[in-house]
């Protein structure tokens, strides 16, 4: 857990006006503190189950709220992971996801029906 102290930097660091406590940078930024100290956490104590699970939740929230950030402002989405050192996320349209099912097809034949018969003699 975040000392009052430390979440308070965070926030200073990456707000993005002066009463800003809430935005997509300053959630992230928070969520990846908390994240480093429950992994220094879990290296001491190994069998620590529902901390694990908390930083699994954590982690799950932290990259919807990167993909979120990523789709609504590309600009801000670089110039945090650069700050915070964290992978990029591939990009994520639906456009691409479609244009990838339609390359596949779903069903080989259609129900009710056989494949190509061949003629035995």
């Amino acid at each position: 857990m975040l000392t009052k102290k430390k979440k308070d930097a965070v926030i200073k660091k990456f707000r993005t006006h002066e009463h800003d406590t809430g935005s997509p940078e300053v959630q992230i930024a928070v969520l990846t503190e908390e994240m480093k100290e429950l992994s220094e956490h879990l290296k001491l104590h190994r069998h620590d189950f529902s901390s694990r699970r908390g930083l699994l939740r954590k982690v799950s929230l932290r990259r919807r709220l990167l993909r979120y950030l990523q789709r609504e402002n590309e600009a801000r989405y670089e110039e945090l992971a650069k700050k915070l050192k964290l992978k990029r996320l591939p990009a994520f349209t639906k456009d691409a996801t479609l244009k990838q099912m339609d390359d596949e097809p779903f069903i080989e034949t259609p129900v009710g029906e056989e494949g190509p018969k061949e003629e035995t003699k």
